[in-house]
């Protein structure tokens, strides 16, 4: 049954990207995250508003707020990963709170629900890799390399608050938007019938939308 292997939060670290400003990307496992809905995203004190408790989100424009407030990515992918960079993947390493185990988290479809531990969660959307990931990976080419892969595991709204830890199941309640991980990431990476097939599913709303019809012009 779909479960939590790790649950993961990231002290503020310096990375040579972004210069000058600590980074939350460096994820440690830990015994039990707290998640609660952390409002829209901003920058409070010169850092983002993460959903868990203690996680460093460095920036605040991209990153955080109740669209992105939980980051779930599969093992099987890590481990995948591992293989194709001859490289050991730790929980965590791709910036990740939960690393899921016997989940398809990129199958996930935007509005689909999964209770875990005592929080209940909503799928939004995919991870957009940048440059601190790829300094993190410190892999030539990752950004474009990951984005092409199109498994980015999936961020989470936080809709009831509660505490998450390695071992809880996830129970998944499929909400059948029809627009999945894999397709919401094309869809905002310059593809234009993914993007017009997500704007008329009518799963996007707000700012999101909005972004989506500003990239289609």
């Amino acid at each position: 049954m779909p479960s939590i292997l790790s649950v993961n939060i990231g002290r503020p670290l310096r990375q040579r990207i972004p210069a000058g400003r600590p980074t939350g990307i460096h994820k440690q496992s830990v015994d039990v995250i707290s998640v609660a809905d952390p409002g829209p995203k901003r920058v409070v004190d010169g850092a983002g508003v993460s959903g868990v408790d203690g996680d460093h989100v460095g920036d605040g424009r991209h990153h955080g707020g109740s669209d992105q407030a939980v980051y779930a990515f599969a093992r099987e992918e890590l481990d995948e990963w591992g293989r194709t960079l001859g490289r050991d993947l730790t929980h965590g390493m791709f910036g990740e709170n939960l690393t899921t185990i016997d989940l398809d988290v990129d199958a996930a479809e935007v509005g689909d629900i999964w209770v875990v531990g005592t929080s209940v969660l909503e799928v939004r959307g995919p991870r957009i890799p940048c440059a601190t990931f790829a300094d993190r990976l410190g892999e030539r080419g990752w950004v474009k390399r990951f984005t092409a892969h199109g498994r980015t595991g999936a961020y989470l709204q936080v809709i009831e608050p509660g505490e998450i830890r390695a071992g809880n199941r996830i129970s998944v309640q499929r909400s059948g938007s029809g627009v999945d991980i894999p397709r919401l990431l094309r869809a905002f990476t310059g593809d234009r019938d993914a993007a017009r097939a997500v704007i008329d599913s009518g799963v996007l709303t707000g700012a999101r939308r909005e972004e989506l019809l500003a990239r289609l012009g």
